[in-house]
């Protein structure tokens, strides 16, 4: 090899390690470690709540249901926000009053109903926090939460007291 064929080599060489070098520092800024104790999203995008209060955005709730998730003291459970037919927005545990102690006891959607897992019992999005009593989501009802205009909060001392209910869940 002649001395310009070394130069370009070298030249190319440096040019992929600048590159490279590059692409490094930009996927070090962009990438965040999480914290432990910090809210990990869902495959739903909606974060994981741990140790502290449920703050829900009321501008992304629609008539289809969000679920929650958090994790208190080690227990995992989740709160369901849905607006009714009326405008609403209606919050309850993805637990059943009845079946919560099988481990089935929460709710998926179908259609325009949240089924029960373990007994098949329906509910429309406009029973979520009404209903109670029975085989139905566990209401959160507006003296355990705190609602601006902007948002609905769930406090941790509420849901530390929910932990019961989840024991079994899924």
């Amino acid at each position: 090899m002649n001395k310009n064929q070394n130069k370009k080599l070298d030249i190319k060489k440096l040019s992929m390690i600048a590159i490279a070098a590059i692409v490094l520092v930009v996927i070090a800024f962009n990438v965040k470690i999480p914290n432990k104790e910090a809210s990990v999203k869902t495959s739903s995008g909606i974060s994981t709540t741990k140790d502290s209060d449920i703050v829900i955005q009321t501008k992304d709730i629609s008539s289809q249901p969000s679920f929650y998730p958090a994790e208190i003291n080690g227990v995992n459970l989740e709160v369901i926000a849905v607006k009714a037919s009326d405008g609403t927005i209606r919050t309850a545990f993805n637990t059943c009053q009845v079946c919560y102690n099988s481990g089935k006891g929460y709710y998926k959607v179908e259609g325009n109903e949240l089924v029960c897992q373990n007994c098949g019992n329906r509910f429309s999005m406009d029973d979520v926090e009404v209903t109670k009593g029975g085989c139905n989501p566990v209401p959160i009802t507006t003296d355990n939460k705190t609602i601006s205009n902007d948002s609905i909060t769930i406090p941790k001392d509420f849901l530390v007291q929910a932990t019961a209910i989840f024991a079994n869940w899924k």
